[in-house]
C-alpha cells in the first residue's frame, strides 16, 4: 500500500492526491480530509476530487470557513470543544467527533435542543492514556455512552481516538486494536437512540493500519493536503 507521506504524495496537487488516497482506501471507509490551517479554496479542491467529509481542529476557524462549505461536504468537529463554544459548534457542524465527558455531552445536548436540532457525535477516547490530552479512559466508555443515550438531542454513532505519536506507525496498532474492541462492545449493547457504525481512527501516517484494525474513517491531512500551512 503506498503511503500517503511518500515522495509520489509530496509531488501531487491537493486534487491528486485525494484522488490517489480514494483509490487506496476501500470504498466502504469514509475520507475526512483534516482541514486546519487550509484555505477554503484548498479544500474545495479536495471536495471537488471527491472528498464527502472535512473535518476542523477549532471551532473559532471553523466559523470563518464552513459558512462557505456548508452543503459542499459533511462538517465534523475534530478537535477539542470547550463548553462555551458548544452553541457555536452545534450551529456549525453536522458531527462532533470529541464528546469527553458526560458534563460537555449535557451541554451540547442542552444547546442542540434550542437549536430544534439532533447532533451526531462521538466519544473521544485517550486510548494511550496521556496526562496532555483529552477524551476518556477505555475503561470509562460504556458508562458515556448510557449517559449519551438518554440525551434526545445527541445520537451517538460510534468513537473516536487517536493513538500517541511515535515515528513507527506500528505502535499505533495496539491503542487501535484495544478501541475498536471497545467499539465492538458498544455496538453489542444495542443502546436506545444509538447508532453505532463510525469508527474515527487513524491519520495520514497511521491511516493503513487503522484499517487493518477495524477503522470505518481516516483522518487524512497532510496526505492529502501535504505540509500544514498558516493562513
Amino acid at each position: 500500500m503506498l503511503h500517503s507521506e511518500s515522495p509520489l504524495f509530496r509531488t501531487m496537487d491537493i486534487a491528486q492526491a485525494a484522488r490517489k488516497i480514494k483509490e487506496i482506501v476501500p470504498k466502504d471507509i469514509t475520507i475526512l480530509a483534516a482541514t486546519k490551517a487550509r484555505a477554503v479554496a484548498e479544500i474545495e479542491k479536495a471536495i471537488n476530487a471527491g472528498i464527502t467529509d472535512i473535518g476542523e481542529n477549532y471551532v473559532q476557524e471553523a466559523e470563518t470557513k464552513y459558512p462557505l462549505l456548508k452543503g459542499k461536504a459533511r462538517l465534523h468537529l475534530i478537535g477539542h470543544l470547550q463548553k462555551n463554544k458548544a452553541k457555536l459548534a452545534v450551529d456549525l457542524f453536522d458531527t462532533i467527533q470529541t464528546i469527553g465527558s458526560l458534563e460537555l455531552a449535557t451541554e451540547v445536548n442542552r444547546r442542540a435542543k434550542n437549536a430544534g436540532k439532533v447532533i451526531l457525535v462521538l466519544i473521544e477516547i485517550n486510548s494511550g492514556k496521556e496526562q496532555n490530552k483529552d477524551g476518556i479512559h477505555p475503561e470509562e466508555v460504556l458508562g458515556l455512552a448510557k449517559g449519551i443515550a438518554a440525551m434526545p438531542n445527541l445520537l451517538l454513532r460510534g468513537l473516536m481516538t487517536m493513538a500517541p505519536y511515535s515515528p513507527d506507525p506500528e505502535n499505533a496498532r495496539p491503542f487501535f486494536r484495544k478501541t475498536k474492541q471497545l467499539f465492538d462492545q458498544l455496538k453489542s449493547l444495542n443502546l436506545p437512540n444509538t447508532a453505532i457504525d463510525t469508527l474515527s481512527m487513524g491519520m495520514s501516517d497511521t491511516y493503513r493500519i487503522a484499517i487493518e484494525e477495524g477503522a470505518t474513517m481516516v483522518r487524512i491531512g497532510s496526505g492529502i493536503f501535504g505540509e500544514r500551512k498558516i493562513i
